[in-house]
């Protein structure tokens, strides 16, 4: 439990360190950008140039750590798990699986912003290891492979399934020019998005990282395979596929209901059904996060001590 402890404390005490910095007048690390209209992302969108600092950029997440603090220190195996669900709401590593590909395919990109969700999911990591130490003592493991029960491997199948058939497919079509559900207006619109490279990557990485989704079903999600040096034949931590699955699925669903809302309340009802699968795309989301969070379920029923 102490070094859970420890890497825990490294990442308030970095947080810190950098708001006070940024409290101070400090703006390494800051981005001014909104994710909505990231004119100049390369440069953090004129982070030099703001005067004041957010309330949740500065003294809020300031108190955020002061009780992150208290949970390391005396908190209970549910607060350590609170905290940690947070954190990776919070970080919503759902979107660097579209910045980091589309980022190596030499489109501009925020890497303050991508830096900071990446330690926050890192943080998020080191409390859940914490609330796992802090939590009750269980008997070990049954060995060896445990079948996941039957509607769980049709819920991770149907996860693969959206994510090719509802997010895969319609980009595709749009990247090779294809209004495939949408007007000539808004595929011209979207040029910047999916030109070259950088479309290849939104479109193809996002359902190859889906494919994890498998891991839960199949017996490399509780064997590491033979091949791998060292740790082939080892059982995988079970929080090491709980805690990043079930994440995904909360950020996803959530996601997928936000981003219709403010889509129609944007756009309206009339341009949402003329450029329907858009729609469709961020309702995807929705449904994939869905069959992410029960397969994690059956992983979860059948991993059990």
């Amino acid at each position: 439990m102490t070094r859970w402890a420890w890497a825990c404390g490294v990442f308030v005490v970095g947080e810190v360190i950098l708001r006070l910095y940024w409290i101070a007048g400090g703006r390494w690390g800051y981005t001014a950008c909104d994710r909505a209209d990231p004119t100049d992302p390369v440069t953090g969108c004129g982070a030099e140039q703001v005067v004041s600092l957010p309330f949740w950029a500065g003294w809020g997440a300031l108190i955020v750590a002061a009780g992150l603090s208290l949970v390391i220190a005396r908190g209970s195996a549910l607060a350590a798990w609170i905290a940690a669900a947070f954190l990776m709401v919070a970080a919503f590593p759902l979107h660097l699986l579209f910045q980091i590909p589309a980022a190596f395919a030499g489109r501009p990109t925020d890497w303050r912003d991508i830096g900071a969700r990446l330690a926050l999911t890192a943080g998020g990591l080191a409390f859940a290891g914490l609330a796992n130490a802090r939590g009750p003592r269980r008997g070990p493991a049954a060995p060896g492979y445990r079948p996941v029960p039957r509607w769980a491997r049709r819920w991770a199948y149907a996860a693969v399934a959206v994510s090719v058939a509802g997010w895969a497919l319609p980009h595709a079509l749009w990247v090779l020019g294809v209004p495939f559900g949408v007007s000539g207006d808004f595929l011209a619109r979207a040029g910047d998005d999916l030109a070259a490279a950088g479309g290849v990557a939104i479109t193809v990485v996002p359902p190859l990282a889906g494919l994890l989704v498998l891991g839960l079903v199949q017996r490399w999600g509780q064997e590491f395979p033979r091949w791998l040096p060292v740790l082939g034949g080892r059982p995988v931590p079970r929080m090491l596929a709980v805690v990043p699955a079930g994440t995904v699925a909360l950020t996803m669903f959530a996601y997928g209901v936000l981003s219709v809302g403010v889509f129609l309340d944007q756009e309206g009802w009339t341009y949402a059904r003329q450029n329907w699968a858009t729609t469709a795309t961020l309702a995807v989301f929705m449904v994939w996060g869905l069959a992410v969070g029960v397969t994690t379920a059956g992983y979860l029923t059948a991993t059990r001590r």
